[in-house]
């Protein structure tokens, strides 16, 4: 994402490949380390600024991703559930979704295994016991990745403010030095 900001103490620290943001104390002494003017500065904090909010659209996707894959894999672990919980000599009879506002009624025999879509359009047949242990795995491993997303955006909303109150601070150092050259009066050579 560009050079690192910095801060008196070095480089700063990145979460997962995000930057973090550095708050200026100093703005003259900051405009110093990093060898910039006000306009580079402020140009730089933009893209930094524009980088964060193209990498929150991909996380808050990967969230929604995971958001939705979360009750499918639940429903398929109720689906499991009941054909295993049903009596082996007794038919179930249900009605299951072909597409999207289709319906058909299936009458299940002897269920000792089921097929589950992997992706890509594959699927693979798997007994019930072995179609529950990747069910449940896959549950927890998506729990884990969507909190792993939540903290990565608290990580980035926090960076964004960081770097906005940044922006704001040069800006208003700058708006400050160009008055205090205005209002002094030129000196004689």
């Amino acid at each position: 994402m560009g050079a690192p900001l910095q801060s008196g103490s070095g480089v700063v620290a990145e979460r997962r490949g995000i930057p973090a943001g550095c708050f200026v104390k100093d703005v003259k002494a900051y405009l110093n380390e990093l060898g910039l003017d006000v306009n580079s500065t402020l140009a730089f904090l933009q893209q930094r600024l524009e980088q964060y909010k193209v990498v929150e659209m991909k996380l808050l996707a990967q969230q929604r991703d995971l958001q939705a894959k979360i009750p499918d894999i639940h429903n398929c672990l109720d689906v499991l559930s009941t054909l295993q919980a049903k009596d082996k000599d007794e038919a179930l009879l249900t009605d299951f979704e072909v597409s999207e506002g289709i319906y058909a009624r299936a009458r299940i025999e002897n269920a000792n295994s089921v097929c589950l879509w992997l992706g890509a359009n594959v699927m693979l047949e798997y007994s019930c016991d072995e179609a529950t242990t990747l069910l449940q795995n896959n549950l927890e491993n998506a729990k884990a990745s969507l909190q792993v997303l939540v903290t990565d955006l608290h990580f980035l909303r926090d960076q964004v403010n960081i770097t906005q109150v940044t922006i704001a601070r040069v800006y208003n150092w700058d708006v400050h030095q160009k008055r205090v050259k205005q209002a002094s009066p030129p000196q004689d050579p």
